[in-house]
């Protein structure tokens, strides 16, 4: 086929994608006045809860075999090298750029964490669905398609909820430690014991934590101090040290737990569960199945997902046109990082995999693979956003303008990714 009708294909769902979204820009701006804030954030707590956990168990436990993941192993590896590549490229533009310090996760975030559900979910059905998609028939290209979309939000849901949960909580709690009540920053009391300096580099704002905490006492003060508890740390600084060290395991696990409880990965664990148990997925999937009805309700429920999902991605936008904080080199930044970086990246990766023999026979696998690396920000950075209540603004804006250029950008890359699997 030539490019451009490879290019009319790859068109298609994008367009759909970006009317919908452009819908939900409408309801929320002075003309519509429907998406107000609180029904965004209303909204975004539904789709975390009850929307996002209900299609990724629904799309899971129905499409997805023991063999299937056996034989799609390098999926997660996939993943992990987009979120890896995404993640170093994101440090590099913090450290070079240096934006504000609570917005180094949301900048690190968008580099790393692509949209790898709910956008493909419109695209690949919708490509399949083209008379010229170079992925064979329209149902068995839809119904293979769905199996791997589903696969991959499953392993997405894994990532987001634990990496890129963790960025925006770490950035919430730093926003807090560093801003007051009113928006100021605030400083320590200025008393006769702390230095000058030590206040000059606290109002610097240092991005780790520790940087936070000031010494309450002059050098000379701290010496003597260290002088009299030495000889008592010496005799129990064995066990002392063990104790702190199992301490900060405890806290490491329990802030693992925490993340890894998320809606949304909780019943992506409960779909692969079913998935891959027979008589399990039996009981549950399927026309003839005994609880058909749970299957049938989740399935409800998770279709309500893609329009909320894109409404409240247009909503979010809204905020973006009037502009905010975020410095446009960082936006620029982040578009070059997700749509030349890691595309390059992406097609250097598959193809090596390829040629190793990692990948099953199959060009829609690849397809999916290859888009991956070239996906926008995952709205769940906005929703974390939102639940966080940190970087809101600068999040619609670095979505205003990603989104925009991804109707042009994964249109050109799904032409040439499809040049070069057909």
């Amino acid at each position: 086929m030539g490019f451009w009708s490879l290019f009319m294909v790859a068109s298609m769902p994008n367009l759909q994608f970006l009317l919908v979204a452009l819908l939900g820009a409408f309801l929320a701006s002075g003309y519509g006045s429907i998406l107000s804030t609180n029904a965004l954030r209303d909204m975004n707590k539904i789709v975390f809860v009850v929307f996002s956990p209900a299609l990724v168990f629904a799309s899971i436990a129905e499409t997805v075999t023991l063999q299937d993941i056996l034989s799609w192993w390098f999926m997660p590896i996939n993943i992990g090298i987009t979120f890896l590549i995404g993640g170093m490229l994101g440090w590099l533009v913090v450290k070079i750029l240096k934006p504000e310090h609570h917005l180094e996760g949301l900048v690190i975030a968008s580099c790393s964490a692509g949209n790898l559900g709910n956008l493909l979910l419109i695209i690949i059905p919708a490509i399949c669905s083209e008379d010229g998609n170079p992925f064979g028939e329209s149902s068995e290209c839809k119904t293979i398609g769905l199996s791997y979309v589903s696969f991959s939000m499953a392993l997405a849901g894994f990532f987001i909820w634990s990496h890129t949960y963790s960025l925006m909580r770490k950035s919430s709690v730093l926003y807090e430690q560093i801003h007051g009540e009113n928006g100021t920053i605030k400083f320590p009391q200025n008393d006769s014991e702390t230095s000058g300096e030590d206040q000059n580099q606290y109002k610097q704002g240092y991005g780790d934590q520790e940087a936070l905490i000031l010494p309450s006492k002059k050098p000379t003060d701290r010496a003597a101090e260290h002088q009299i508890i030495a000889p008592l740390l010496s005799k129990g600084e064995g066990s002392k040290n063990k104790a702190h060290l199992w301490m900060s395991l405890k806290a490491t696990l329990h802030r693992i737990a925490e993340e890894f409880l998320a809606p949304p990965t909780i019943a992506a664990i409960f779909g692969l569960v079913i998935g891959i148990i027979p008589w399990l997925k039996s009981l549950i999937i399927g026309a003839t199945a005994p609880l058909r009805v749970i299957e049938d309700t989740i399935s409800l429920l998770g279709d309500g997902l893609i329009p909320c999902v894109t409404l409240i991605l247009g909503g979010n936008l809204t905020p973006g046109v009037h502009g905010s904080a975020v410095k446009p080199a960082v936006v620029v930044a982040i578009i070059g990082v997700r749509y030349v970086i890691l595309p390059l990246f992406g097609i250097a990766v598959v193809k090596a995999a390829g040629e190793l023999g990692f990948l099953p026979p199959s060009p829609l696998f690849e397809y999916v693979l290859l888009i991956q690396f070239t996906l926008p920000p995952a709205m769940a950075i906005g929703t974390m956003a939102q639940l966080f209540d940190v970087g809101k603004e600068e999040c619609s804006v670095i979505f205003l303008w990603t989104y925009l250029v991804a109707a042009l950008a994964l249109t050109v890359w799904s032409t040439i990714f499809m040049l070069i699997l057909s």
